[in-house]
Parts: structure tokens; C-alpha cells; sequence
């Protein structure tokens, strides 16, 4: 875990690569509540017997729950002290480079793209990667844009 003692050095590490986080087990339990919380029902997903005979070979996570891990994925990379909060606030690009099969591990590497002030604090972009262990594609590399408020 790097700790920044403010928000100023955090922009002072702009261009840096901050490291990985913990490991996570993509279940199919994980994958049956996010179908049901988006709606996406779709076979590959939640078909076990058919997934298995499916292009994949097995069910895959959506890429949108493996895009929305990223917060989990990250919180053990880094934090800043002294935020009175941070905020998601966009995306600038999303790839889902390989599918994420169930029981894949991922984790997360992290890299400050860009620090620029943004009334009432910084507007960072963060380029995140999500691993998959034994792969050498990722499930989804993103550009995370967030406001942080000193």
C-alpha cells in the first residue's frame, strides 16, 4: 500500500506506476447477483452446462462487473491522507481485452496518467489494469477519471 501524505505529493508521482493489489476470486455467485442487479441475463453468463460448451469454455463475468471491481480492486494500491473525499468521475476509455472466466483470479495495477487542477481539488487519471492470473491478456484496462477534494 503507498501512502501519500497529501494531495500535492500524490500529483507529484504523475507518470508513476503504484503497484497491484490483493487478489480476487471471480465466483459464479458474484456473476448470478450482478445479472440480476443489471438485467443481463445472458447465457454466457449465467448457463453453466451451455457456458461450458461455449466459446469460453466455461461462464465469464460480465465486463461490466469486472470494470466495476475497480474501486475493490484498488483501494489496497494507495490512498491519500487528508482527502475529505474522492469522487468517480468519468471514464475516459474502457477495453475488456480478455474474457474473465469464472473462478479466474484478478488484481489490479495502477498508474497516474494526469493530475490537473479541477475546482474544488484534482482531476487525476488513473490507468487501471485488471489481471487475470496465468493470463498474459488483461480483463479490462481502463482510464479512471476522479475528482479528489483536499
Amino acid at each position: 500500500m503507498r501512502v501519500f501524505a497529501s494531495l500535492d505529493e500524490y500529483t507529484a508521482a504523475k507518470g508513476e506506476h503504484l503497484g497491484h493489489g490483493e487478489w480476487h476470486e471471480i465466483t459464479q455467485d458474484e456473476i448470478n447477483l450482478f445479472a440480476d442487479a443489471t438485467g443481463d441475463h445472458q447465457w454466457i453468463h449465467i448457463d453453466i452446462e451451455k457456458a461450458k460448451a461455449g466459446p469460453f469454455g466455461a461462464p465469464v463475468a460480465h465486463g461490466y462487473l469486472t470494470l466495476s471491481l475497480i474501486p475493490m480492486l484498488v483501494k489496497d494500491i494507495y490512498t491519500i491522507e487528508g482527502l475529505k473525499m474522492g469522487v468517480n468521475y468519468g471514464l475516459n476509455k474502457v477495453r475488456f481485452p480478455s474474457p474473465v472466466v469464472v473462478g479466474s483470479r484478478v488484481r489490479a495495477g495502477a498508474e497516474i496518467i494526469d493530475v490537473v487542477d479541477f475546482p474544488p481539488g484534482k482531476q487525476a487519471v488513473v490507468k487501471v489494469t485488471v489481471e487475470i492470473d496465468g493470463n498474459p491478456k488483461p480483463g479490462c484496462v481502463a482510464e479512471t477519471v476522479v475528482l479528489f477534494v483536499a
